[in-house]
């Protein structure tokens, strides 16, 4: 396995970590209410949508190229937030190379 893959994988299982010890403690619509407590933690919130918004996009034409399907991904990053790109990225890997096989 090469060293990216492990590290993505190593990143993936600490957030989880973190996610399932934030879910006990808040639950899961406790996280989002978090994000909405004061104009900072909005500020974040908002932040992190806008960059899922950007991964997803980023998935769908990636996942095209390579002629695999993204929704899933994108499905998983709309209801757990970073675990859609974490796990793409690892999917990726057992897919073709983007323009693979093109003349």
């Amino acid at each position: 396995m090469k060293l990216h893959t492990l590290l993505i994988a190593a990143v993936a299982a600490g957030f989880a970590l973190l996610t399932l010890r934030a879910i006990h403690a808040v639950g899961y619509l406790g996280i989002f209410a978090a994000g909405l407590d004061n104009w900072g933690a909005a500020q974040i919130f908002a932040d992190l949508v806008i960059l899922a918004v950007l991964a997803m996009s980023w998935m769908v034409a990636d996942a095209r190229a390579r002629g695999l399907n993204p929704w899933p991904f994108v499905l998983v990053t709309v209801a757990a937030g970073s675990f859609g790109p974490l796990a793409y990225l690892l999917w990726r890997e057992r897919g073709p190379r983007a323009g693979a096989g093109r003349a």
